[in-house]
């Protein structure tokens, strides 16, 4: 399992590059649009992979909860992540605007914050279904402790998440230190 998971993510970047490249230094618009489409075919890749094994007889191992984590995080971050590739091949090879860094300071970052866990919500609920779907397909609670402890795991990263991150920011606002206390820039 770990190696179908390596390969899914290794084909991610791959396919994407290759839809990047073909846009952006060959020119190809039709060509550079499939490759970036078939880029969750990765995620479809590992999920049937991973329902294959497990509806083989297979004991659900770490590799088996790693699996369902990933295609979370693939699905929820995944636009995302094609967004600032995109951005940042296009600044690099084809003459486009230089991306823009997240904000630093104040309610905007504390918005960024929120959208990022927002994000990190929706991996955590795609990864619990998978996980949950997998418990039911197998039906054999000893073969699928592990998945069990995943989604404890996976729920604790979440709430780690919320308090480290969009409510710390929430409660303790960055504040961009050029501005004196009036608010006018020094």
């Amino acid at each position: 399992m770990l190696v179908v998971i390596a390969a899914c993510e290794v084909g991610f970047w791959v396919i994407l590059g290759a839809g990047l490249a073909a846009r952006y230094l060959l020119r190809w618009q039709r060509v550079s649009t499939v490759l970036l489409v078939g880029v969750p075919v990765t995620d479809l890749v590992l999920l049937a992979a991973t329902a294959l094994d497990l509806s083989r007889g297979a004991t659900a191992t770490w590799a088996h909860g790693l699996a369902a984590a990933y295609l979370g995080f693939s699905v929820a971050f995944g636009p995302s992540m094609v967004r600032w590739a995109d951005v940042r091949f296009a600044h690099r090879f084809a003459g486009g605007p230089a991306p823009v860094p997240p904000p630093r300071y104040g309610t905007a970052r504390t918005r960024h914050e929120w959208r990022e866990w927002g994000k990190a919500l929706i991996a955590w609920a795609i990864a619990v279904a998978v996980l949950g779907a997998a418990i039911l397909l197998v039906g054999d609670t000893d073969r699928t402790a592990e998945l069990q402890g995943w989604i404890g795991r996976l729920s604790l990263v979440l709430g780690i998440w919320l308090v480290g991150w969009p409510i710390y920011y929430t409660l303790f606002p960055k504040r961009d230190p050029s501005l004196r206390r009036g608010g006018a820039p020094s």
